[in-house]
């Protein structure tokens, strides 16, 4: 399958005339995953560190995993533009009313995606999205017009657990494989369990078993639980897995 998606972002491009791929990589599975896929389509790949008060050990492995795709692939280019003082500066503007915490974070994830526009747009590139299946499409968790911006998603049909599997079939480091998956967008260490309640796991069972007819079905309370959460996230963000509504005029 690595190979089907590879060769699916690359006709991609060509059919559009797409000179090059930019990914933004945060030193997790998913980033690591796109852009070793992106590499490996042998066309100019950029891959892109954005840190905005960033955790060192996130920055490490994804300058880490830069370095290792640069060894492997000859088209990959490593970039790194540290956002933090334009962030500082774009918060300072704000008063504590419009300073929330999840409106800032946001704020970040937003600013990364100006960025790889700016490198896109500047190089004929195209940005290539690293949300999977249960961010994507079951609790929507990505920012909107942040990590969500972006041309084409290539491992939206993939759950967490085909992730690291196919991350790991392709070499990528165990240190990044195994790291607790976070969004990297708050000061201190949450993961994205910690921010949604339940595993990737645990969601991805859920996504699968609402799919069914599962009427008479027999759930412990963890089962129960884990829907409630699922349901919740799927129906508070759903403004950003669906088109954008728009008002029609009448005949």
């Amino acid at each position: 399958m690595e190979k089907e998606i590879s060769n699916w972002i690359k006709e991609y491009a060509t059919k559009h005339g797409i000179k090059s791929l930019v990914i933004g990589i945060s030193g997790g599975i998913d980033s690591a995953l796109v852009s070793t896929l992106s590499a490996m389509t042998g066309l100019p790949t950029k891959v892109v560190s954005i840190p905005i008060e960033q955790k060192s050990d996130q920055l490490q492995r994804a300058k880490d995993h830069a370095k290792w795709l640069m060894s492997k692939y000859k088209n990959v280019e490593f970039i790194e533009k540290d956002l933090t003082k334009v962030y500082q500066d774009f918060k300072s503007l704000f008063d504590s009313r419009h300073q929330t915490p999840l409106a800032v974070a946001n704020s970040k994830s937003r600013l990364r995606m100006v960025a790889l526009y700016q490198i896109a747009g500047s190089e004929k590139g195209l940005v290539v999205g690293t949300g999977n299946k249960v961010e994507d499409f079951g609790v929507g968790f990505f920012t909107k017009y942040g990590d969500g911006g972006v041309d084409i998603a290539p491992i939206a049909d993939l759950t967490k657990s085909e992730v690291r599997a196919m991350a790991k079939k392709l070499g990528v480091s165990s240190d990044i494989i195994s790291a607790r998956p976070t969004d990297g967008l708050w000061l201190d260490d949450r993961s994205d369990e910690d921010q949604i309640g339940a595993s990737y796991e645990e969601l991805e069972w859920a996504m699968e078993f609402l799919a069914k007819d599962t009427s008479g079905a027999d759930l412990t309370d963890r089962q129960h639980e884990i829907i409630k959460i699922y349901n919740k996230f799927h129906t508070s963000n759903e403004h950003k897995m669906l088109p954008i509504p728009t008002f029609k005029k009448k005949n």
